[in-house]
């Protein structure tokens, strides 16, 4: 049997690897059940399971209750009768039992395009409010590890190759702080068709009509270029590198606040 440690152990791992994870916990119990107070089991995201709270269709029901609640990231208590099948209950034991299901996230993952000094900025404050971040910039003397020491993970070189490489996925924010219009849109092809969960573009509203209309052009399609936000930021009045940061991620963080509550 799995235990306790090697379940803890594996919460860890999949955090660590990106993986959204469940923790289920038998947390009351009475009368005949299959397990009792403190059996856990572990679910992840990608439908692996780790440790058993009984088998059975009570389990599988708490495997796809955890895989519900992992969209929302919201934890839940679930109660169950284990008398009546012919009702809807879950098996047949005869008792009844309550089930905490903790949700656990992978940090959020943020893809900072472009390290000048708002750049830089933006990475030192996403590490400090838990962010996996990624930087990337083809300029040699901006985009090293000892110039962006918060960074997770510092590429450069050609724009799409470093994309390619940053694993973009559904929970990654993507914000470019490129230095013009041409940068924005020689990647944004790339990022918009990724699976990015939002995608912010520094700079003014007359440069984005400018990056949006050269998009255009080359045929991206316009419902594609309508998840872009931009400009990127809450308006603070922010002139500073640093206020400029701090208008970008109070943005993020007030859409991951959202989508947590929704």
């Amino acid at each position: 049997m799995t235990t306790d440690r090697e379940i803890a152990l594996g919460l860890v791992t999949a955090l660590e690897e990106g993986f959204a994870a469940v923790m289920a916990t038998v947390t009351r119990t009475n009368r005949s059940v299959p397990r009792h107070a403190g059996a856990k089991m572990l679910v992840l995201s990608d439908g692996r399971q780790l440790g058993t709270i009984g088998g059975g269709e009570m389990e599988a029901r708490v495997r796809d209750a955890s895989a519900e609640l992992i969209i929302t990231g919201q934890s839940a208590t679930i109660d169950y009768d284990l008398v009546d099948p012919g009702r809807g209950d879950p098996g047949v034991c005869g008792g009844s039992v309550s089930i905490h299901l903790e949700v656990f996230m992978p940090q959020p993952h943020l893809v900072v395009i472009g390290c000048g000094h708002v750049g830089a900025a933006v990475i030192e404050l996403a590490h400090w409010l838990g962010y996996r971040v990624t930087a990337i910039d083809d300029r040699d003397e901006l985009a090293h590890q000892d110039r962006l020491t918060d960074a997770d993970v510092v590429l450069n070189g050609p724009l799409e190759d470093s994309l390619r490489q940053a694993g973009i996925d559904e929970r990654t924010h993507v914000v470019l702080l490129t230095r013009n219009v041409a940068v924005d849109a020689e990647v944004l092809p790339f990022v918009i068709g990724s699976a990015a969960r939002s995608i912010g573009v520094m700079g003014s509203a007359r440069r984005w009509r400018t990056t949006r209309q050269k998009l255009l052009d080359i045929g991206v399609a316009e419902d594609q270029l309508d998840r872009v936000v931009s400009p990127i930021g809450l308006e603070i009045a922010a002139e500073t590198p640093a206020e400029i940061a701090l208008s970008i991620m109070t943005e993020l963080v007030a859409l991951r606040r959202h989508e947590a509550g929704s």
